[in-house]
């Protein structure tokens, strides 16, 4: 195969696409949306089959577990992948919204309309859920999407695919709105993000190795994070029921993910009192604790932390524990090494929550909640593209407002400017 050619062509026939799908109206968008939660539905035998053939391959090619849970289509997954499409559905259509309508000086009217991107390049690693996610919001914002997944998960995708296809047909749009790259050529990535003419935005969700490697060779907009070292910290005025609760949901919820809890910060004046409970129960999950010499000092199985600890997104059942003096103290350790992605505080003093919130610059900042909030279907987005660590257009959860754009638009009446 022309892996250069093949995606010249899909980006030929996206941006085609894109120019039907941004006239669509929300209930022909919404009945597509339907459409292919039918057929997933319909089609659950054939997902969990080929889905099988993933997991084997995976397991014979050595991944670890962190992977394969992220590989795995479970029947509880695939309800969630039609529930997800049918709220994304049922979620206003942002797209010719229009805005701080007002008159200047001169008469005219000025505002801004919300518009979509045009076409969005996703590429992603293990979940095949994501091609569902992508797909739902890049409809429901009027742009069409070139879906690249990671070799892992091929059959799986594929067979989702043809359920999005099957869907868009039976609404009437082009079934190029959504179209999934079949071949598992690296080289195809490589094409994808240099596609200028036809691709507006990257959006890539994975290992910090493919964000790092997409974000230093992609001559189109990316939208990106590269690590998920989220942090909750336990006041020395937390609730201990509040804490335990939080703190054990935040790292053992779900280990692969990018908003579990890779440290765990606790204030001096309360660390005796929850450490030896929190640790206890983590080990007997089977989490490895790593600690700074108070933590080691209060908990016995706890290997000494490193400085490298501070700064390594595990994905996995290890957890990095440091006892700090105060909120100053956890602040700064956030501030130095945390992503920018999720970071909790758990406190029954208002105005230290308060503080945290704002001081506390990152793309979602929680009080009293596990970090695993941190999520479009949550947020009661529908879904989401991804994680947003960046400043510019979209930061946190990226729902449909995050892939739209905003354009200025002027009413007048025969005006001139004088």
């Amino acid at each position: 195969m022309d892996i250069k050619a093949y995606l010249l062509q899909l980006g030929q026939l996206a941006r085609q696409a894109a120019r039907k799908i941004s006239k669509a109206d929300a209930h022909q968008k919404n009945s597509a949306l339907l459409a292919i939660s039918e057929q997933l539905e319909k089609n659950r035998g054939l997902l969990e089959q080929e889905n099988k053939k993933d997991l084997i391959a995976a397991k014979a090619n050595g991944l670890d577990s962190a992977a394969l849970d992220r590989l795995e289509l479970t029947p509880a997954r695939i309800t969630a992948m039609i529930e997800g499409l049918v709220q994304v559905a049922n979620l206003p259509d942002p797209v010719g919204e229009i805005t701080d309508l007002h008159y200047r000086p001169s008469g005219i009217q000025v505002g801004q309309m919300r518009v979509p991107l045009g076409v969005i390049g996703i590429i992603y690693e293990s979940r095949p859920n994501v091609t569902i996610d992508a797909a739902a919001l890049c409809l429901k914002a009027g742009n069409a999407c070139i879906l690249r997944g990671g070799s892992e998960s091929i059959h799986s995708n594929q067979a989702i695919a043809r359920c999005i296809m099957a869907g868009l047909k039976i609404a009437g749009l082009p079934e190029t709105t959504v179209q999934v790259i079949e071949t598992t050529d690296r080289a195809a990535v490589g094409e994808l993000i240099r596609l200028n003419q036809y691709v507006d935005v990257i959006v890539p969700r994975g290992g910090k190795s493919l964000i790092e490697r997409i974000t230093k060779e992609a001559t189109i907009p990316v939208i990106k994070h590269l690590d998920g070292i989220c942090h909750v910290y336990i006041d020395d005025k937390a609730d201990s029921k509040k804490a335990y609760a939080v703190a054990i949901n935040a790292k053992t919820h779900r280990y692969g993910v990018c908003n579990a809890m890779e440290t765990l910060l606790i204030a001096e004046g309360i660390a005796a009192k929850i450490l030896p409970t929190l640790a206890k129960k983590y080990l007997e999950k089977g989490v490895e604790l790593r600690g700074c010499e108070k933590t080691c000092a209060l908990v016995r199985d706890c290997l000494p932390a490193t400085e490298q600890d501070w700064q390594t997104e595990y994905l996995a059942a290890v957890l990095s524990i440091k006892i700090v003096a105060d909120m100053d103290e956890a602040i700064e350790h956030i501030t130095q090494y945390g992503s920018a992605h999720t970071d909790a505080i758990v406190t029954e003093d208002y105005s230290r929550a308060r503080r945290f919130l704002r001081e506390v610059d990152s793309s979602s900042v929680m009080v009293n909640a596990s970090t695993r909030f941190a999520d479009g279907f949550e947020y009661g987005l529908g879904a989401e593209i991804g994680i947003s660590t960046d400043k510019l257009h979209a930061r946190g959860p990226v729902g449909l407002q995050g892939l739209t754009s905003l354009k200025y638009i002027v009413l007048g009446d025969g005006h001139i400017r004088q």
